[in-house]
């Protein structure tokens, strides 16, 4: 039985797992896919402290190798329900079950996909899903906005504020976001909307990413240096729904990443926040491996 299990290799769990072990305790990451999270789709980070410039896949790497040498066990399994007892908290996964004091959920949330044409295969060279994080690269260039909810206009108003040009493409009549977001961005000369228009494919020429629309039933085509998709996240926490509160599907948790459940807690973007970002992400797991430390050692 190990001291700590982990649920999820992206910086939240990464970093848990290094300050578990660094205080001496035993651990397991599960992990289903790959290692380093949605920060391995990203071609450069310049905003992550100590590092001018760097890809996510090589800070993902740095964190793994760095998680290993201290001892970290990793396992390629997908966790399908945790169970609760008083001695002990047990993960069932698709090829086994793993035995553990304590548990980190630490999933992320992943960003939702239109599911069309070339989309995934131009993440990180074309589309891109954050403003705060890829938005620098598109200065005084023009790009589209996919949504028209909160993060869409969000989005927007980040890029607005030093892209050329902004179109946002919304599927239906009427912006949803937030008034106050509407208004500022209807006061920008460089941001225009086009309604009921659903993206059908996306193309690269060059470096130009080709947007097919349909608009009211016919083709319509966008060019533009980079597309960002803002159509929301989608946390992946269901095997935790019964043993942890979930609110609209993240784990609820506050400052010290503690859940409903004693000896369980959440780490990065998987838990209820407002800010999702790699620093924030590696400050959760640092706090709840810390957490997660005291309550082996006080049970």
């Amino acid at each position: 039985m190990y001291d700590i299990l982990i649920v999820g290799a992206g910086p939240a769990g990464l970093t848990a797992a290094i300050y578990a072990r660094r205080a001496g305790k035993s651990v397991l990451i599960i992990e289903k896919g790959g290692f380093g999270g949605q920060m391995t789709y990203s071609p450069k980070i310049e905003n992550y402290p100590g590092f001018a410039a760097l890809s996510g896949m090589e800070l993902a790497d740095k964190m793994v190798g760095q998680a290993l040498a201290l001892g970290a066990e990793i396992e390629i399994d997908a966790v399908l329900s945790i169970e609760n007892t008083p001695e002990k908290k047990i993960l069932h996964g698709e090829t086994g079950d793993y035995e553990g004091k304590t548990v980190i959920v630490a999933t992320g949330a992943k960003h939702r996909l239109l599911g069309v044409p070339g989309e995934e295969e131009l993440i990180g060279n074309g589309i891109s899903f954050c403003a705060v994080c890829d938005g620098a690269f598109f200065e005084n260039e023009d790009v589209l906005v996919v949504g028209g909810g909160n993060s869409a206009l969000q989005e927007a108003a980040l890029l607005s504020a030093s892209c050329r040009s902004v179109t946002v493409i919304q599927n239906l009549p009427v912006l949803t976001g937030e008034r106050q977001l509407q208004e500022l961005l209807f006061a920008k000369d460089n941001v225009k909307f086009v309604y009921n228009a659903t993206v059908e494919r996306f193309e690269k020429e060059g470096e130009t990413v080709k947007t097919t629309v349909s608009e009211k039933g016919k083709e319509k085509v966008f060019y533009s240096d980079g597309v960002f998709v803002a159509i929301g996240l989608a946390p992946d926490n269901k095997p935790f729904e019964g043993t942890v509160t979930l609110d609209n599907g993240y784990v609820v948790s506050g400052e010290a990443c503690e859940t409903s459940c004693p000896g369980v807690y959440a780490a990065g973007d998987c838990r209820t926040k407002s800010v999702r970002q790699i620093a924030t992400a590696i400050a959760d797991g640092a706090v709840a491996a810390l957490a997660a430390c005291r309550y082996v050692e006080n049970t």
